[in-house]
């Protein structure tokens, strides 16, 4: 049976892997400017963002980005303001916290952040002037870490307050071509987010590349930081041909007029995912949270976690105190249709 433990056990999509073996024997200069891959990628990401005037830069991960990201647009008495259950409070070891910045999370308890729970933060982190930490920037993700899906409304709530706050937006978008490939999207688009975020990137570790993610960034002081914090934090990939080819690939126009690869890859990653949703509904497992991406969560006894996990390596996100489970499943860019229709046959032997 295929792994649903998560959207990167794979090695990456027949078109980027082509792309690869195609340029493996061009000499390129290093690292990624004047890289002509790198700069071909970065014209057609700036173009689907629909700004000429952004820097792209390209990340070797989502720790690093993050941490690159959130860093960079932070002085060192400021905090980034988060949910408490944000990457990186949670899962990426304290990478922040290691580079001297601290993370302010609010007590929003669904994945997204909340302008009523920011402005709590913000009220008593500034309550007595210089002896606390300052918030210095707002940190989201799209999709969430329940795998929640960003609309517009909801999106332009969070970064309303950011602006009469005066603080940038920055956005963790590992799983981004998931979010706006989601039916939930709700009027959200690339274009959007480039308008409203400081800073945010497109994840494509997560997407069908081997790695990598490709950072857009407007707001000043990050675009100044940006290159010597990646030198200096250990994420300036050498061979940066390896990253500029697979965007360029990624986003390259279709042959035949419709969604460049990234998107297609997400949507197909997506469509199996809620196809897995409705299928485990129908045999009575119960949703934990209203997932409407590649990510699907469901509750159910340990012992039946136990059989999935043997079989198809899903991860336990919770123990919940009734002592049942929550388990994560995930869809990839590799997923197939047949793929999900053994699994729910497997989960019509555990309902």
């Amino acid at each position: 049976m295929r792994m649903f433990r998560n959207d990167y056990s794979e090695g990456a999509a027949p078109e980027i892997m082509a792309a690869l073996v195609a340029t493996n024997d061009e000499q390129t200069v290093g690292y990624t400017e004047g890289d002509a891959h790198c700069e071909r990628a970065r014209e057609l990401i700036r173009s689907a963002c629909g700004r000429n005037d952004v820097d792209v830069e390209f990340c070797i991960g989502g720790t690093s980005a993050n941490v690159i990201g959130v860093t960079g647009l932070l002085r060192d008495w400021e905090g980034a303001v988060c949910t408490p259950d944000a990457h990186i409070n949670v899962h990426e070891t304290g990478a922040v916290a290691a580079c001297g910045r601290t993370v302010l999370p609010t007590d929003d308890r669904d994945g997204f952040l909340t302008p009523e729970a920011a402005e709590r933060v913000w009220r008593f982190q500034t309550s007595t002037g210089r002896h606390m930490t300052r918030p210095g920037c707002v940190y989201i993700s799209n999709t969430t870490e329940l795998g929640g899906v960003w609309d517009r409304k909801r999106f332009d709530a969070i970064c309303g307050w950011a602006d009469g706050h005066d603080l940038p937006v920055f956005l963790d978008g590992a799983r981004l071509g998931s979010g706006l490939t989601s039916p939930a999207a709700g009027g959200l688009t690339l274009e959007h987010i480039a308008e409203r975020c400081g800073a945010f990137y497109l994840g494509g570790t997560k997407n069908g590349m081997l790695m990598g993610e490709a950072m857009v960034i407007s707001d000043p002081r990050l675009r100044e930081a940006f290159p010597y914090l990646q030198k200096e934090r250990g994420g300036l990939l050498a061979k940066g041909r390896l990253l500029g080819v697979q965007f360029e690939t990624a986003f390259a126009p279709s042959a035949d007029g419709g969604e460049a690869l990234y998107w297609r890859l997400a949507r197909h990653a997506n469509e199996c995912a809620l196809r897995l949703r409705a299928g485990m509904r129908e045999l009575g497992f119960e949703p934990y949270g209203d997932s409407a991406s590649n990510q699907q969560f469901f509750v159910m006894a340990p012992a039946q976690r136990d059989a999935f996990e043997a079989a198809c390596g899903c991860e336990t996100f919770y123990e919940l105190p009734d002592g049942q489970v929550v388990a994560r499943f995930v869809c990839s860019w590799a997923t197939g249709e047949a793929d999900v229709d053994e699994l729910l046959a497997l989960a019509a032997t555990l309902a």
